[in-house]
């Protein structure tokens, strides 16, 4: 790689073998010029040089190379890559614009926004609820099916979601449970999977009882210890019993294939969830519930009245009216319950 500190000697013995008894003109780039596919003029790279050191707080002993100008998509710029070395190690090149009068050195960051943003987060093959797959709005929601924060996201933001909307609102979720903090969610996760498998509506069924019921999911209330003798005490192996006992049921109710069923729950194969968790990774979710709205992503402590901002503000976005501005109903003087005003989505798990 040659510096900024080797490439002045080498300009100069460039030009000390190309002398002859003819007239010369010195290349554009000598001239001051910004020329694609030609080396900055060393002043400029200079000037880049002791900006760059100056900004980015360099060690005294690194070096700076800038490369020769590209075509830029930028008018009236081109594009340098630069690359800074110390103690041996060499970074990787950082594109910079360069004005062609040689005065201006910008960065920009160039973003791909032509894909729909409802693609982003995928909602493909998930149970519904709500609206058609056609809808306008689609919301994913990333859920831990034993996170407390969920479970009141799930009994009190999407109800309210799914009555101001209907069908124009298209509800999904994704599994990812948080075993490390949460012991059976996991189990959870696949057993509420082998019933989406075969019926959508089962699946809803058990999302609803599971986060309604989760305190009581591995309890048992003839038992209690003597720490807490008026709280029953709780165990992995009953949550994973009664969950699997939770899923029979509404697999009996729905009149799935049980035996396919079965086999699925005595399976307890991980990997369609590990799969969701990879996708909530790639989309930097660390803690749940967390949720896109057209691939606008949410979470922590927002307002229900905030939500309806943005689902309006999704709307307008595909040329539909959202309906007229919500107002919170009034409640007695006596009784303070949350308004959609004052009601916040719970804070979420990490």
């Amino acid at each position: 790689m040659f510096t900024l500190r080797r490439l002045a000697p080498l300009v100069f013995a460039a030009a000390l073998t190309s002398l002859g008894c003819h007239a010369q003109t010195a290349p554009a780039s000598a001239q001051g010029k910004i020329v694609a596919g030609q080396p900055l003029p060393v002043s400029v790279q200079h000037r880049i040089e002791v900006l760059l050191r100056q900004k980015a707080e360099l060690p005294p002993e690194s070096d700076v190379s800038v490369g020769p100008a590209q075509p830029a998509d930028i008018p009236g710029f081109s594009t340098v890559a630069v690359t800074f070395s110390s103690d041996g190690k060499t970074s990787h090149p950082v594109n910079f614009l360069v004005s062609d009068d040689g005065k201006t050195v910008a960065q920009f960051i160039k973003y791909d926004i032509s894909a729909d943003p409802r693609t982003l987060v995928s909602s493909a093959g998930r149970p519904a609820r709500g609206g058609p797959p056609s809808a306008p709005v689609t919301i994913v929601n990333f859920d831990d099916l034993e996170c407390p924060f969920c479970a009141r996201f799930h009994a009190s933001i999407f109800p309210a979601i799914t009555q101001r909307y209907g069908n124009k609102v298209r509800i999904v979720y994704e599994e990812f449970p948080l075993d490390n903090i949460h012991p059976w969610a996991m189990h959870a996760a696949v057993d509420v999977e082998c019933m989406a498998a075969q019926s959508p509506t089962g699946y809803w069924n058990l999302v609803d009882y599971i986060h309604a019921h989760a305190s009581d999911i591995g309890s048992d209330p003839a038992a209690s210890g003597p720490a807490q003798p008026n709280k029953p005490q709780h165990s992995l192996d009953r949550a994973d019993a009664q969950l699997d006992k939770l899923t029979q049921d509404q697999g009996t109710e729905q009149k799935v294939d049980e035996t396919k069923l079965n086999a699925c729950i005595a399976k307890q194969d991980t990997s369609a969830i590990q799969a969701s968790k990879q996708v909530g990774n790639a989309l930097n979710i660390d803690a749940t519930p967390t949720f896109f709205i057209n691939g606008a992503k949410y979470d922590g402590a927002v307002s229900l009245n905030f939500i309806f901002s943005q689902i309006d503000a999704a709307l307008r976005a595909e040329n539909i009216t959202p309906p007229p501005p919500y107002v919170a109903p009034t409640t007695p003087a006596t009784t303070a319950p949350a308004t959609a005003s004052s009601a916040a989505a719970p804070s979420p798990t990490r």
